[in-house]
């Protein structure tokens, strides 16, 4: 039955490093307070692919709803936009149900998106030949260089890019080259409209080896039930190895081991690397969120829940308390 809260949507954000034990803590809360699950995985979106992402279980999935999982074939694509899109349409629908949006899961753009918008600006079909231009100015050139101009170009650009990242500097080169605009300038005319809820972010926070421990458990387990089988299927049904749901952390491995160039010890090994390395990167990019609030995450979900659910019950309206 559906029921107005009478407040503005609140969504429950959820994050943390692969392996931080996300999902069993949000079915957890499920116990405390109706919600439904808005997935921020960028591989739980691929069909077929269950193990090797550590999707929630089909019985899991039957306890408490989710969404964006099993949207995309192996060789398909799922933006950042999309995601953005798709979750602002569900966000309302769960609220009007009654229910706490929660999106939960570690791709960082995915939420950012959400929660903050992209920067898109017009189209501009000249981009492709200054994009060429000024890729063969840096490596002529270096990047030196091409910040210098970017300091003349578009300063309060540059400022933000004291590390001369060259990716970055010819963003920036290649929007002023071809609009005669400032891409700083841009970002302030093309920026996103507030988002229309109400957002508490919360992340599960471990010491570094026991989160890497974690991780190299959890790899083991993958290899031992079936990883290498469901690499086999897929690629069994036609999809090429070197499509977007195969080149992942994991499913590369097991595609290296049946081809043979990896030996079953050094597939494991590499897909523990790879996986720690990923976490690594998605703490890098959380810290940038100064007001998420981190907690200690406990090897028992419930005691991970519990602690969480004394952040969200003071910020949650008194009808979804009930």
């Amino acid at each position: 039955m559906e029921r107005d809260t009478g407040h503005t949507p609140h969504v429950l954000v959820l994050v943390g490093a692969t392996a931080s034990g996300k999902t069993a803590t949000i079915l957890r809360l499920a116990t405390r307070v109706p919600l439904e699950v808005i997935s921020a995985d960028s591989r739980q979106i691929y069909r077929y692919l269950d193990v090797g992402t550590a999707k929630p279980t089909p019985e899991e999935r039957a306890q408490v709803p989710h969404h964006g999982i099993d949207i995309r074939d192996p060789d398909q694509t799922y933006s950042a936009g999309e995601f953005a899109a798709d979750a602002l349409a569900l966000i309302p629908q769960i609220w009007q149900r009654g229910k706490l949006p929660c999106v939960v899961g570690g791709a960082g753009l995915y939420i950012h998106a959400l929660c903050y918008g992209l920067f898109e600006a017009p189209p501009i079909p000249q981009l492709p030949l200054i994009r060429q231009w000024l890729q063969q100015r840096l490596e002529f050139e270096g990047r030196n260089r091409l910040y210098e101009e970017l300091c003349r170009v578009d300063p309060e650009a540059a400022a933000r890019y004291p590390d001369r990242n060259p990716r970055r500097l010819l963003r920036a080169l290649e929007f002023y080259y071809a609009t005669g605009l400032p891409l700083s300038e841009a970002q302030r005319l093309y920026a996103p409209q507030p988002r229309p809820f109400i957002t508490l972010w919360v992340g599960l926070h471990w010491e570094r080896a026991q989160l890497y421990d974690r991780i190299n458990q959890r790899a083991v387990w993958m290899w031992q039930h079936g990883i290498i089988e469901e690499t086999e299927q897929v690629l069994a049904m036609g999809y090429r190895p070197d499509c977007p749901g195969l080149t992942t952390h994991g499913y590369s491995e097991c595609v290296a081991y049946l081809q043979g160039r990896l030996s079953a010890a050094e597939a494991l090994a590499q897909m523990q690397r790879r996986t720690r390395q990923y976490a690594k990167r998605q703490l890098m990019w959380f810290r940038r969120y100064r007001h998420i609030r981190w907690i200690p995450a406990e090897a028992d979900p419930e005691l991970t829940a519990a602690r969480l659910w004394q952040v969200v019950q003071p910020w949650l309206p008194q009808e979804l308390q009930a």
